[in-house]
């Protein structure tokens, strides 16, 4: 009987738990959702940390689309960065693993045209960073991975096209598909999304403990004793203190969080998606890389050894120098007869300049 009654015991501490679980998920993702809206970097990638931890849980599944989400935040929060690495193929940016995970979550969004637009701002935003960056070659890798991928209007693949080949990442282009256009849709869509699932349930208890507090009762107390004692004052007087009991019911009774927020080609499908990052050095982007488990861990930083330059290498630069001419770095990486193995056009011209020493262009 003591058995049974522990093992009855343990089952219902199982089912609490799974539930208090959701609970704190539903937390976690709320204040995430506002962090992304709000552009806190730092307190962003501290939720994340958190959330990890939390979603190791064994009800994570009951989770999927909420920890989906998360990891596609993730991505393009650090979208610029393209230092930074969540997946094990070398060659995917973090929007790219974003466009990814987007196309993973699209029952979550309630419009078509919402899901196409962020899709489209994805394709050109993965291009504009790398060409920000001078990442000739990473731009050229984005362009022909969403185009093989992904079902996109010619037009905007042909201008898309255009400004990598003029290496021009300030193209009239960039005013309808801008990165700050990417947050704020993105904005939108966690807003919707939201609207559907509240996810607000510790919020709501928490300001309802919050109201009933004495601390809250005696300010409300000290509101009402103050318009007792101005009675007799003008009439600017009275318009002022009534501004000031608003400010403070205002303050005593809000919520903490407000729920109304805001191959070469070939890359394996998303199994489940990684939250946090690594990174790997300043001086050798082209080596970005992927986190070696799809499944949710701690946050890894991982440095690479850079790769050697090969004679087979050597031959392609001063082939493409004798082509296009010295300086022309760009326009090297651009022709398909020259594979400098995703190298920069920095690295190309810091590579000539040790030739020349050597004597050996």
């Amino acid at each position: 009987m003591a058995a049974e009654t522990h093992s009855r015991a343990i089952c219902e501490f199982s089912r609490v738990r799974a539930v208090t679980t959701g609970w704190i998920v539903d937390f976690m993702f709320l204040s995430l959702c506002r962090r992304f809206k709000e552009g806190k970097f730092e307190e962003f990638n501290e939720i994340i940390e958190t959330l990890e931890a939390v979603t190791e849980c064994p009800s994570k599944e009951l989770h999927e689309d909420k920890t989906m989400i998360c990891a596609f935040l993730a991505r393009v929060m650090h979208g610029k960065q393209l230092d930074v690495q969540f997946e094990e193929n070398e060659d995917m940016l973090p929007l790219m693993s974003a466009a990814k995970i987007w196309c993973d979550i699209k029952h979550t969004v309630a419009e078509q045209r919402l899901f196409i637009d962020i899709l489209e701002l994805l394709f050109v935003q993965s291009v504009t960073v790398c060409l920000i960056s001078d990442q000739i070659s990473h731009a050229c890798l984005a362009l022909k991975w969403f185009e093989k991928h992904y079902k996109l209007p010619q037009n905007l693949c042909s201008k898309v096209s255009s400004m990598v080949k003029k290496k021009d990442p300030h193209d009239p282009l960039l005013n309808s598909y801008s990165f700050t256009r990417l947050l704020e849709t993105v904005a939108t869509y966690l807003d919707a999304y939201l609207e559907k699932n509240p996810s607000d349930y510790l919020v709501k208890e928490a300001t309802k403990m919050l109201q009933a507090s004495p601390e809250s009762k005696k300010s409300e107390d000290d509101v009402t004793h103050d318009d007792v004692r101005h009675d007799d004052v003008t009439h600017d007087d009275v318009t002022q203190d009534e501004n000031i009991q608003t400010t403070k019911n205002k303050t005593t009774k809000r919520k903490l969080l407000a729920t109304n927020f805001m191959e070469d080609w070939e890359i394996d499908s998303c199994q489940k998606p990684f939250l946090s990052v690594k990174r790997i050095p300043e001086n050798d982007v082209s080596q970005v890389a992927c986190q070696k488990s799809m499944e949710t861990s701690t946050i890894l930083k991982k440095r690479k050894n850079p790769r050697k330059w090969t004679d087979k290498l050597d031959r392609h630069l001063k082939r493409g120098v004798k082509r296009h001419g010295v300086g022309k770095w760009a326009q090297m990486l651009l022709d398909s007869d020259l594979d400098f193995e995703g190298r920069s056009g920095v690295m190309l011209k810091d590579r000539w300049r040790i030739l020349v020493k050597c004597h050996q262009h």
